[in-house]
C-alpha cells in the first residue's frame, strides 16, 4: 500500500503490528484533544475538543479489548474499523452538528473567540459570496469602508471560493435555512465526494484502516471538519485532480486543478507536480492538453473578477495573504518558520532562504525522480505543502492538514504499470497488496 516511496519496514510494521500503531494513533490523538479542550481559547474548537476525547477515548479502549482479547470469530466489534467508525460520528458529526445549532446565536462576529461556534474563515466566505452577487465580486472595496480596514474585512480566497457561501446567501435568513445552508456542510459534501470519486475511478480499490486513520479522523481533519471546512474541501480537489491524471484524463485534471487553484492560490504547486505526472505518464501531449484546459479555466474564473475592481482584487487575493496589504495578516504558529522570522529581520531573511531551498529541492526531486502514479504524485504534493506550512513565515498549523490527509490518500491509491506509450492502450492497474486480518 502506498507508494514505493514509502520504505519496507515501515510498510511491514503497518501489516503485521497495525493494534500496536492504532494504539499509539488514538492516545495521542486522545492527549491532544484534552490538552486543547483545556488551554485553547475559542469556543469551537473546545467543544470539538470535549466530543473529540470521548471518540479517540472510546476508540483507544475498543483497541485495548481487542489487542487482549483472543481473536476469535468477526463481526463489526472485532474490526478496527469500529475505532474509525467512534470517531467519526462522536468526534466529527456531533460537534459540528451542535456548532451548527449554537451558531444561530449570532455571536461569531463579535470580537469573542470564546464565543466563535464557526471559525473566521467560514463567515468572511459566506459574506463574500453576498457582496459577489450585490456587486459582481467577492472582494469588498476598502477605501469605501469610511474606516480602517481589520483583518476579517479581508477574503484571501480566489473567486471560487465563494460558490461554497452561495446558499446561504441565496437561502439563508431563517433558523433552519441557516443551519442547512452552513458553509462547513458544503466543504465536507465536496470532500466526501471528491473521495467518492477518486476511489471510484481507481476501480474501488481496498482502503486500509490506517488510511482512514491519517485522512479522515486524525485530529487535524476532525476539527476543521466541525469547525471551519474549507482545507478539506480544497485538499479533496487536490486528491481528485491527481487522481484524474493519474487514470489518464488530462484535461479534467485541468479543469478540477485550475478550480481548486483559483479557490487558495497556495496550491499552484499542485499543479506543476500533477503536469510532471501526465509529462511522465503520456508525454507532451498530453501535458498540452492539462495546460491550456487549466489556463483557460483560470482566465475565465478569474479575469471577470479582476476587471470588476482590479485594486481590491490584488489587495485581498495577492498583498494580504503575503503580508504586503493594508492590515498584516495575523497567521502565525509555533512552527520552525514564524519562530525563525520572529527573531527580527534576519531571521525572517533566513526563512525565505530555506524556504526556497527546500522550493529547490523538491523541484530537483521532480525533475530526477518524476511521479510516475497518483500515489508519488501525491507524496510529492504533501512534501511540498508540509515544507510550505512549516518554513512560511506566517502561516497556520492546521495547513499541515494537507500533507497529512494527502499521505493518507496517497495509501488508497492502486499500484500499477508506471509509463505508456502514447497512444497505447491504457494499462491495467491492481490493488496493492495489503495483508488481510481478523481485526480490520
Amino acid at each position: 500500500m502506498g507508494s514505493r516511496a514509502v520504505p519496507g519496514w515501515i510498510r511491514a510494521s503497518w501489516s503485521e503490528r497495525p493494534l500496536r500503531l492504532d494504539l499509539v494513533f488514538y492516545l495521542l490523538c486522545t492527549a491532544y484533544a484534552v490538552a486543547l479542550a483545556l488551554t485553547d481559547k475559542h469556543y469551537g474548537f473546545r467543544i470539538w475538543a470535549n466530543f473529540a476525547i470521548a471518540g479517540y477515548g472510546l476508540a483507544l479502549a475498543h483497541t485495548c479489548w481487542l489487542q487482549l482479547t483472543p481473536r476469535r470469530g468477526g463481526g463489526w466489534w472485532r474490526s478496527r474499523w469500529t475505532g474509525v467508525g467512534l470517531v467519526a460520528v462522536i468526534g466529527m458529526l456531533l460537534p459540528l452538528g451542535t456548532l451548527l445549532v449554537r451558531r444561530l446565536t449570532g455571536v461569531d462576529w463579535l470580537d469573542t473567540p470564546w464565543s466563535w461556534s464557526a471559525q473566521p474563515e467560514v463567515w468572511v466566505i459566506e459574506r463574500s459570496a453576498s457582496t459577489l452577487l450585490d456587486h459582481g465580486t467577492p472582494y469588498a472595496d476598502l477605501a469605501a469602508l469610511g474606516r480602517p480596514p481589520v483583518v476579517n474585512d479581508y477574503t484571501p480566497y480566489g473567486p471560487v471560493m465563494p460558490v461554497f457561501g452561495l446558499p446561504r446567501a441565496v437561502f439563508g435568513g431563517t433558523p433552519m435555512t441557516d443551519v442547512l445552508t452552513d458553509a462547513r456542510l458544503y466543504f465536507a459534501l465536496t470532500a466526501v465526494l471528491c473521495a467518492w470519486g477518486s476511489l471510484r475511478l481507481l476501480g474501488r480499490p481496498h482502503v486500509p484502516v490506517r488510511a482512514a486513520q491519517l485522512a479522515a479522523v486524525f485530529p487535524l481533519t476532525a476539527l476543521t471538519w466541525a469547525t471551519a471546512g474549507p482545507d478539506l474541501a480544497i485538499v479533496g480537489l487536490l486528491v481528485l485532480g491527481c487522481t484524474l491524471a493519474a487514470t489518464d484524463r488530462p484535461a479534467l485534471s485541468g479543469l478540477v486543478l485550475a478550480l481548486v487553484t483559483s479557490a487558495k492560490l497556495i496550491v499552484l504547486p499542485a499543479a506543476v507536480v500533477v503536469g510532471v505526472l501526465l509529462l511522465a505518464r503520456l508525454g507532451r501531449a498530453a501535458l498540452a492538453r492539462f495546460v491550456l484546459v487549466f489556463l483557460a479555466v483560470c482566465a475565465t474564473v478569474n479575469v471577470p473578477v479582476l476587471l470588476v475592481q482590479p485594486r481590491a482584487f490584488v489587495e485581498h487575493v495577492l498583498k494580504f495573504p503575503a503580508g504586503l496589504g493594508a492590515v498584516t495578516s495575523p497567521a502565525a504558529s509555533p512552527l520552525p518558520g514564524h519562530l525563525i522570522a520572529a527573531t527580527g529581520g534576519v531571521g525572517k531573511a533566513i526563512a525565505f532562504v530555506l524556504l526556497g531551498a527546500a522550493a529547490l529541492a523538491i523541484a530537483v526531486w521532480l525533475v530526477r525522480r518524476p511521479p510516475l502514479d497518483g500515489a508519488q504524485a501525491m507524496l510529492r504534493i504533501a512534501v511540498g505543502l508540509g515544507a510550505f506550512t512549516l518554513l512560511t513565515p506566517a502561516t497556520r498549523f492546521g495547513y499541515l492538514v494537507y500533507p497529512v490527509v494527502l499521505l493518507g490518500a496517497m495509501l488508497c491509491v492502486p499500484s500499477g504499470q508506471t509509463t505508456r506509450p502514447v497512444g497505447a492502450a491504457p494499462t491495467s492497474i491492481t490493488a496493492r497488496g495489503t495483508t488481510p486480518l481478523t481485526s480490520s
